[in-house]
């Protein structure tokens, strides 16, 4: 495993957000050079979502109309969501809830290997921690999908990590105040 000390994101720039009223959706768009059949493993097989993402599944997420309970990793309190996979078209297209929030995830092939989108509806208030968790997700996964795995960096973890600066840039972006966190941080 590489060492995560070496990790840093890059600029905020794989997010943008779609809003309608109140309810705002964050679009997550990363290329990645493999397979979309390699994607779809890594955001449906539990062993590989321990690896990236920011919840543990106790079951796969392939199987239109299974149940499984997500549990967040980093979370100050226990928080197990159970969700229900409501499309599953391998490897092409995965929707569910977590936490009860939509998540779209779109697998394109282009040249060899796959245009990754996800879409997840988030409170506006936190649309760009949301944004700056899921860009460190998607660096993680990148490099597992490469086989240079450097671990989950996730919730508090990941404020070792840049997390702070990309929350900054993304509220910037989208035209948000940057939420003060943690609670007892000072504003920037």
């Amino acid at each position: 495993m590489t060492e995560p000390q070496l990790y840093a994101p890059g600029p905020a720039n794989l997010a943008r957000v779609q809003k309608d009223g109140e309810k705002w959706t964050l679009i997550l768009v990363r290329e990645l050079r493999h397979s979309p059949e390699k994607v779809w493993q890594a955001l449906t097989d539990p062993a590989h979502l321990r690896e990236w993402a920011p919840f543990d599944a106790d079951g796969n997420l392939s199987t239109v109309g299974s149940t499984v309970k997500l549990t967040t990793v980093g979370a100050p309190a226990l928080h197990v969501t159970e969700t229900t996979v409501t499309r599953a078209d391998a490897p092409n297209v995965l929707e569910y809830k977590w936490g009860g929030f939509d998540m779209r995830w779109e697998l394109e092939a282009v040249g060899g290997g796959t245009r990754l989108t996800l879409w997840t509806n988030i409170d506006r208030r936190f649309i760009s921690m949301g944004a700056a968790g899921w860009h460190i997700c998607f660096d993680v996964l990148e490099r597992l999908l490469a086989g240079q795995p450097i671990g989950r960096i996730v919730g508090p973890e990941a404020m070792k990590f840049g997390w702070q600066r990309l929350n900054a840039e993304y509220a910037q972006q989208f035209g948000v105040e940057t939420p003060n966190w943690p609670p007892n941080a000072p504003k920037r």
